[in-house]
């Protein structure tokens, strides 16, 4: 009697599972974001019938208004029919102008994605040099002045750096734009001109807060590990220790830290945009806000949460791919 082989289930990789899993759990926090979002705006008082309809609006116009709108519905049942247009890409239609939220959206998102972009690469790309140079001798005048300046720029908010921003190079010296904004279609020059400023007053506190956050990180490695004393005593130089073995774990950090950043990042740009006339979602939200436009907030604040889920997500995978031992761990 021939044996016949028996061939092994196919089972995914482990990096593959590790990324459904990953996707398993933003589905509850997304939806969970947009419960507690219609919630908050089913109890904040107003609506934006009474806003179109302006004070001088008797109650019935405002009940007419609120009949043609849907307002009149339970909140249950206006949430459920969002939640079923969301599931396929479509978050409404606004309340007050009647233009799709998914178009609208998909409009500004350009704008904004552009401004958070730029910060980014700006923000990082002066912090990790910094840091690295600082790290490497602690406690010396650039180590120092770079703690000061990480200091100073943490305790000013954005929106009074914005200012200042316009007050010195848009009013003095003339030198940006105080508001408005190029298309990139229009030209890289100027449109990156127009960025400028708005992107230095997102940038600057992240630039300061990732220098002292890694600055801090490579000493204390630098200091207290034993990795580190091995490869000096293989007369390892100075900078290879920092850059090939220092830098390499503190970047983990880095990254974590960086992908958590993105919501608050996101949330900034709510007032930046508004000070620099910037066409992106943060002006659309406050405009919606103003109007109780529900409709076109409770997109905004999804798309905000679906871009920082996804961003966490995107840092935990570049952790698992940084260090192995993620990828079959229990996390």
């Amino acid at each position: 009697m021939t044996a016949v082989a028996i061939r092994p289930r196919w089972s995914p990789p482990p990096s593959l599972r590790l990324v459904g899993r990953r996707l398993l759990m933003v589905v509850p926090i997304i939806l969970g974001v947009s419960i507690l979002t219609f919630w908050v705006l089913a109890l904040i008082p107003g609506n934006a019938a009474q806003q179109l309809l302006g004070p001088e609006a008797t109650p019935e116009q405002i009940r007419a208004l609120e009949l043609e709108l849907g307002l009149d519905r339970p909140a249950v049942l206006r949430y459920l029919d969002w939640l079923g247009g969301a599931v396929t890409g479509d978050l409404g239609t606004s309340l007050v102008n009647g233009q799709s939220v998914t178009g609208q959206i998909a409009e500004r998102m350009a704008v904004t994605a552009e401004l958070v972009a730029l910060a980014f690469v700006v923000s990082l790309g002066l912090a990790v040099p910094v840091a690295l140079l600082a790290a490497y001798r602690p406690n010396r005048l650039f180590d120092r002045v770079s703690m000061l300046v990480s200091i100073t720029g943490l305790s000013v908010a954005n929106y009074v750096l914005a200012l200042l921003l316009v007050l010195v190079f848009a009013v003095e010296l003339t030198l940006f734009p105080a508001i408005g904004f190029v298309p990139l279609s229009e030209g890289v020059a100027g449109n990156l001109h127009s960025l400028a400023l708005p992107a230095a007053a997102i940038a600057f506190p992240l630039f300061c807060f990732y220098t002292r956050f890694l600055r801090g990180d490579l000493v204390d490695q630098l200091q207290g590990e034993d990795y580190i004393t091995t490869a000096r005593a293989k007369g390892i130089g100075p900078w290879q220790v920092l850059l090939r073995h220092a830098f390499r774990n503190s970047a983990f950090g880095l990254i974590t830290v960086v992908g958590l950043n993105l919501g608050t990042l996101l949330g900034g740009t709510v007032i930046v945009e508004q000070i620099f006339a910037l066409p992106g979602m943060g002006q659309l939200m406050l405009q919606a806000i103003n109007t109780r436009d529900a409709t076109v907030v409770q997109g905004c604040v999804v798309v905000f949460a679906v871009v920082a889920v996804l961003a966490n997500l995107a840092a935990d995978l570049l952790y698992a791919v940084l260090d192995p031992r993620i990828r079959y761990g229990s996390r």
